[in-house]
């Protein structure tokens, strides 16, 4: 079936319809480079209501396994790609991409000249889009984008979010509340791997309800960026700051940042990968890191905070990618803190646990 995505600036692709459904879906267009990883794109809740597209060339080649989900379903408004295998090979995989995105009612479409679209973006920069498999005129598609933005932005954080209190983890280790916003599974399996007692929380819980739970320390999970009701949760924050350990992991690390009274930006092109290398002035280390933003906290605002320093940057553009305050017993990471290999642990959280020693 005959498909179209259509820019807001008037550039549109044509494509061709995986599964031949026959609707259309809006959403910000962004790239992500990453090889693999098509899966867990699509279910992380960071990118809710958003049209991926993938650079990689071809796609759905090692299938879908379950367990590999980074939530409870696909959050994407819909996929791009150029070209989907017909066959996939990993011992591992229990379906195609094709029967996972029937399974999840998502409109993706295939044959789309991504290394154009891709070049125009980083041009361009990031931009609202639709995606269409039954209307192809150009003007119409254009006023359906404009009429979207006209709209007032909607929360997705109470679907995205636990809808009580969850516990997971140790029940004898240390205790570790979750904001979540978006939380996903690799992240909780660091945790659990750590032995903490982990406790998550729905994003609109009060910081009198955190307090009430006498957590050794609390994590801002990761989540969509451009939400209304972040604003709830960065008050939450707010007031936490100085009584507890804090982590916030990219969203979250974006959360922290505006509790601590610093801005957040939005970033022309934003940083979708997994090969974005970061550097550590003090240690004069670098790290090779996952991303998956499109905000950054600015980094005038944030040098003007006491006792809050710039522990990392991004090499290419200079961005913050990592902030610290051992006074304040906060630590925020833009990057997702992925696991290195097996059953292993990011070190930003194995940092995290110093923090919590400290305050033993």
């Amino acid at each position: 079936m005959k498909a179209i995505l259509m820019l807001k600036d008037g550039r549109s692709f044509s494509g061709e319809s995986i599964t031949n459904l026959k609707t259309e879906r809006i959403g910000e267009v962004f790239i992500n480079t990453a090889v693999v990883g098509y899966q867990e794109m699509m279910t992380d809740p960071a990118n809710a209501g958003k049209i991926l597209v993938l650079t990689y060339p071809l796609i759905g080649n090692y299938g879908v396994a379950p367990k590999f989900n980074e939530s409870k379903k696909a959050w994407v408004s819909g996929l791009v790609i150029k070209e989907k295998t017909n066959i996939f090979s990993n011992w591992q995989a229990k379906h195609s991409l094709e029967d996972f995105i029937k399974e999840q009612n998502l409109l993706a479409i295939s044959e789309v000249d991504t290394r154009s679209l891709a070049v125009h973006l980083r041009q361009k920069g990031q931009m609202t889009g639709i995606i269409s498999t039954n209307c192809f005129d150009h003007k119409e598609l254009l006023a359906k984008i404009n009429a979207f933005e006209k709209e007032k932005a909607k929360s997705l954080l109470a679907e995205i979010s636990v809808k009580k209190v969850t516990h997971t983890g140790k029940a004898k280790g240390k205790r570790v509340a979750i904001l979540d916003i978006g939380i996903t599974k690799s992240i909780t399996k660091q945790l659990e791997t750590l032995g903490l007692s982990l406790t998550i929380l729905p994003y609109n819980a009060s910081w009198q309800e955190i307090i009430k739970l006498k957590p050794n320390g609390l994590i801002i999970s990761n989540g969509p960026e451009e939400d209304p009701d972040l604003a709830v949760v960065a008050e939450t924050v707010k007031k936490l700051i100085g009584r507890i350990p804090i982590l916030g992991i990219s969203t979250g690390h974006q959360v922290l940042g505006r509790a601590l009274g610093a801005q957040v930006v939005k970033m022309k092109l934003g940083h979708h990968g997994v090969n974005y290398p970061t550097h550590n002035p003090p240690s004069y280390k670098g790290e090779i890191t996952v991303q998956n933003h499109s905000w950054v906290i600015d980094a005038d605002s944030l040098s003007k905070i006491k006792n809050v320093k710039i522990t990392g940057y991004n090499l290419n553009d200079r961005t913050v990618e990592e902030m610290e305050s051992k006074k304040l017993k906060v630590l925020g990471v833009q990057y997702y803190p992925s696991s290195p290999g097996f059953d292993e642990v990011n070190q930003s959280f194995y940092k995290f646990m110093k923090m919590l020693e400290r305050r033993n």
